[in-house]
């Protein structure tokens, strides 16, 4: 293990010495990418923070490895799914090849996981996509549209789906302009249908959307 790896995982560096190393000299990327895959999890889990940070910065630095980032959504640390879901949208906006639409429906099948963390992950990242591929927006609308109709489990309760349908009105805020007429219609009213949610919070986002969008 190179011994900055070494220092990340003994707590010796900081994942921020870290983004600022590899910021200084990006031959160090690969061996950041390596990381992800150590069995340590200091070090697996402060790589994919400091990527995460970079692929925000910079994604033309880390766009040739966007195949490796999207074999991420199978991992089975759930903490590398969800830092693999902010990636694939930030390095959208240097998708020049169309790489993201290859894993599109993978990446939106993720609203069926069963953890809120995930669903919500995918919705509040879907703004990002949006503004990069506006011709995406319709397939991105349909999807989020879904998620009222989600499977409640042990890990993804009736409340978080109203915290759920919280986070898909938000990126709704960022889609709705490159709508078309049919998709602006069922949105108004996929939020219609939360104006009398028992969440406090979710009312206030819909009746905000409303006034915004509905003139």
């Amino acid at each position: 293990m190179p011994d900055f790896l070494r220092m990340l995982g003994d707590r010796a560096m900081t994942k921020e010495q870290l983004l600022e190393a590899v910021e200084d000299d990006f031959e160090l990327l690969p061996i950041v990418i390596d990381g992800v895959s150590s069995p340590k999890a200091g070090v697996r889990y402060g790589c994919a923070k400091v990527i995460m940070d970079l692929s925000e910065k910079h994604p033309e630095k880390l766009y040739p490895h966007m195949e490796f980032f999207a074999s991420l959504l199978n991992s089975k640390y759930r903490i590398l799914v969800w830092n693999a879901i902010a990636i694939l949208a930030n390095l959208c906006a240097a998708d020049v090849d169309k790489k993201f639409d290859a894993v599109f429906d993978k990446y939106y099948g993720l609203l069926n996981d069963e953890y809120m963390v995930t669903v919500a992950n995918v919705i509040g990242n879907s703004g990002k996509i949006a503004l990069a591929k506006p011709y995406l927006v319709p397939m991105i609308t349909d999807r989020l549209l879904c998620v009222d109709k989600i499977a409640t489990s042990p890990h993804l309760t009736d409340e978080c789906k109203r915290v759920i349908a919280e986070a898909a009105i938000e990126s709704f805020n960022l889609l709705f302009y490159s709508m078309d007429a049919e998709g602006k219609a069922k949105v108004l009213s996929f939020v219609k249908k939360n104006l009398k949610s028992p969440r406090d919070s979710l009312r206030k986002k819909a009746n905000l959307f409303l006034r915004r969008w509905s003139q």
